[in-house]
């Protein structure tokens, strides 16, 4: 181990899918600019393993005009308790104002209950008599539906009533307002919506395509499990590579890698042939669960947070624009298949 050399950077990978801006993102983005003159605030998630690629700049575009919390997700799974996690929360909430921001787990009751205070606080200035109404968006998988499953059981102990799942796309349209606080004398209380995710109609880096399709936020089938497994290796080892050492000494070799792995998981095919995809899958849930080393794919620094700000002001990619390029790519595919058959 003492040398081994990880890779500084990961390939460019120019033939990676862009999109996946499906029709129910788009149904679900419109119909909740419609619920939008009876919403009091937006709870926008983010997941906090990927707090920039994670961002839709849709929602602010589309949701305009109310207030904002930026909830970032799974804050258990990126956050290894280190002092340059602290550092990277400050200057995320540094970079987000003058939106509130807080980082959850929904596991974690004190880290709900501050939003649960947050709502309750920004309810009780609106001093509506009919309650306040709130909503939670973000991109595909990030976790919205279970917070507000979480939200519910802390703030008016009832159960579950949005359904999760590993896969994105589980919510598919704009449910129904949910009670989360229960309302004093003078009002109904607090009530939340739930949404589908609503993935960015292009993505023009294709490293934020492989760090949103880790996370999740894409189905499993639209990137190769072996090109997911081969990034996630490229952070492993960026990370400590000695976290997979019961499978292979560290090698940048992910083949390799996925080939000891079936071999010692029972991952084989008939004639004993290792399973690639199969182990790649399993690797790659392992470092979803947390089971492979807690950290953050994005680099978030001052720099790059600054790099952020001028790419959003300069590029501000609208939904007509990236559903065009979507288009072209479409038709793209289509005369390489025709091509391909001559």
């Amino acid at each position: 181990m003492a040398n081994f050399v990880p890779r500084s950077v990961f390939p460019t990978l120019n033939s990676l899918p862009r999109s996946y801006f499906l029709g129910h993102h788009k149904a679900g983005l419109d119909k909740m600019k419609t619920m939008l003159s009876h919403t009091d605030l937006i709870i926008e998630c983010r997941d906090y393993r990927i707090p920039l690629a994670s961002r839709n700049p849709l929602f602010e575009e589309n949701l305009a005009g109310r207030q904002r919390l930026v909830v970032y997700t799974k804050r258990d799974l990126g956050n290894g308790g280190h002092h340059r996690d602290k550092t990277r929360e400050f200057l995320i909430q540094e970079f987000q104002r003058p939106s509130a921001v807080l980082f959850s787990d929904y596991k974690d009751k004190s880290s709900v209950r501050k939003i649960l205070e947050f709502a309750r606080t920004h309810a009780a200035a609106a001093d509506s008599l009919t309650g306040s109404r709130m909503m939670v968006v973000g991109m595909p998988n990030v976790g919205k539906s279970s917070l507000l499953n979480a939200l519910r059981g802390v703030g008016v102990h009832k159960g579950k009533v949005a359904q999760t799942g590993a896969q994105p796309g589980v919510t598919r349209k704009v449910g129904t307002t949910v009670k989360i606080i229960e309302g004093e004398e003078s009002g109904e209380g607090v009530y939340l919506m739930d949404t589908p995710g609503v993935f960015i109609p292009y993505v023009p880096d294709s490293e934020a395509m492989l760090k949103l399709a880790l996370c999740g936020s894409v189905k499993d089938t639209i990137i190769a499990p072996t090109t997911l497994a081969d990034y996630l290796l490229y952070h492993l080892n960026l990370y400590d590579p000695s976290i997979y050492g019961w499978y292979e000494p560290p090698t940048n070799d992910i083949v390799q890698l996925l080939d000891a792995l079936a071999r010692k998981t029972g991952r084989l095919q008939k004639g004993g042939t290792p399973d690639l995809e199969a182990s790649a899958l399993w690797l790659i849930q392992r470092w979803r669960n947390g089971h492979l080393g807690r950290f953050v794919l994005d680099e978030v620094t001052s720099d790059t947070l600054e790099a952020e700000r001028r790419a959003n002001e300069s590029v501000g990619q609208s939904l007509s624009q990236g559903r065009k390029m979507v288009k072209e790519l479409r038709k793209q595919k289509s005369r390489e298949k025709h091509l391909d058959t001559q």
